[in-house]
C-alpha cells in the first residue's frame, strides 16, 4: 500500500494511522467517520487523505519494464 506520509495540504503525518484505519473500516466494518474521530484525524484535508486513498500499486506493476 502506498499511502502518502504527510497530508498534501497541511503537512500533518497521516501514514501512521493508515493500518489502524484500514483494519477497522474494512475488517471490523466500523464507520469511517467514527474511526477517524477516534484516531484524532480532525482536519478535513487529512481526513480526505485517508478516505480518498485508492490502492493502485497492483495495477501499476502490470505496466513495468519489459
Amino acid at each position: 500500500m502506498m499511502i502518502p506520509v504527510r497530508c498534501f495540504s497541511c503537512g500533518q503525518v497521516v501514514a501512521d494511522k493508515w493500518e489502524e484505519y484500514n483494519k477497522r473500516v474494512n475488517v471490523n466494518k466500523e464507520g469511517s467517520g467514527k474511526v477517524l474521530d477516534s484516531l484524532g484525524v480532525n482536519r478535513y484535508c487529512c481526513r480526505r487523505m485517508l478516505v480518498g486513498n485508492v490502492d493502485l500499486i497492483e495495477d501499476i506493476i502490470n505496466y513495468g519494464r519489459k
